[in-house]
């Protein structure tokens, strides 16, 4: 072979390796994924991967505030992120999500109309998000702990976890409350007989001046530390969500160490959440966002998801794959009459309002 022709033979082998990189590397393809910690199944995450040929980055937060403050300051390089409805109201109004392509989303067809129906006052024709989770916000306890601090401890009520003197009955064995303004202070709003929601603002100020009483008493604030430290026994009372406290029972369980952790719907009323999946403006891979949506929305995984992190979706036809103690669970999936007493929060809709919130907040945390 002559030098020349053997130099056109390396340079045809050269772009046929150049041809197949770029071949490889328009295939391989990618979705980024943001969610709350201890939120999924990770086997979903594997299956997905195994079924679509997409690569799946996954990471985790643990707090609206702080996906919010990655929403609005924009190339967060994510596909798929996770607001709680309340949060994803104003960020549809400030532009941060796509609507949807449901064309691309054939298995939508899947949700539960009851659950979309109360969603779409977040999220009008629900034309932005789909719902992952939907639970309460209520009352873990370590009915052991809790009965020997406190043997005629009101369980059932708020007056467990926001009255100073039974409070303070608690405080050696752990207290530990989420750090979430938007889903606390409603729940303090409720035991003070307030109404739950952001329409006066002496209101707000008042159920942070009373939570900065309970200070004193709280070990801590934190919106997913609460788990473990239930299922160990390092804490027996916690208000969080009720997902969480059953992941937490679960694990007390596995350990076998006689942890018994449990959750109350307090008789006063809780908040109902949404948890929504939703696509960024500038989403890197709309495509596969879609793929992977419309993935969650196949009945068996929505039910596998659901069977692991003990929260109901909003899948209907998933009911039928639900492990039976997760769909007969009354705290999981309510009856009609205590689903009656549950309510939704509205959205902070101006900066007057959030401004409150956030000063009033700061006070109750600090005690002051």
């Amino acid at each position: 072979m002559t030098s020349k022709r053997l130099a056109r033979s390396l340079i045809a082998a050269c772009g046929f390796a150049l041809a197949l990189t770029g071949q490889a590397l328009a295939q391989a393809k990618e979705v980024r994924i943001y969610n709350w910690s201890d939120y999924i199944d990770e086997q979903i995450l594997k299956d997905f991967e195994a079924e679509t040929g997409i690569k799946v980055v996954y990471d985790v937060f643990d707090s609206n505030e702080i996906l919010e403050t990655k929403l609005l300051a924009g190339k967060t390089g994510y596909d798929v992120v996770v607001p709680t409805a309340t949060f994803l109201s104003r960020q549809i109004k400030a532009g941060v999500f796509q609507k949807l392509d449901k064309s691309k989303l054939p298995n939508i067809s899947n949700a539960w109309p009851e659950i979309y129906q109360r969603i779409a006052k977040y999220d009008p024709d629900n034309a932005y998000s789909i719902n992952y989770m939907w639970g309460t916000t209520g009352i873990g306890y370590n009915v052991d702990k809790v009965k020997k601090a406190f043997p005629n401890a009101p369980t059932d009520s708020w007056k467990l976890a926001f009255d100073p003197e039974n409070l303070k009955k608690l405080k050696g064995c752990g207290v530990m409350f989420i750090d979430s303004p938007e889903d606390l202070l409603p729940s303090v709003m409720t035991y003070l007989g307030l109404p739950p929601d952001w329409s006066d603002v002496k209101n707000v100020e008042k159920a942070a001046e009373h939570l900065a009483k309970l200070k004193p008493f709280i070990t801590k604030f934190h919106s997913s530390e609460y788990i473990n430290s239930l299922a160990n026994g390092n804490i027996c009372l916690a208000v969080g969500y009720s997902g969480d406290i059953f992941q937490a029972k679960s694990r007390a369980e596995e350990a076998g160490k006689g942890v018994n952790v449990e959750y109350s719907l307090p008789k006063e009323g809780a908040q109902l959440w949404f948890d929504q999946m939703a696509i960024p403006a500038d989403a890197p891979h709309p495509e596969e966002a879609h793929a992977f949506l419309n993935y969650i929305l196949k009945p068996e995984v929505a039910a596998k998801a659901s069977n692991f992190v003990s929260y109901a979706n909003g899948n209907l036809k998933s009911q039928e794959f639900l492990d039976e103690a997760v769909k007969t669970n009354p705290a999981i999936y309510p009856t009609p009459e205590v689903f009656a007493r549950l309510y939704t929060v509205p959205t902070i809709e101006d900066s007057k309002t959030q401004r409150s919130l956030t000063r009033a907040w700061t006070k109750a945390k600090s005690g002051r």
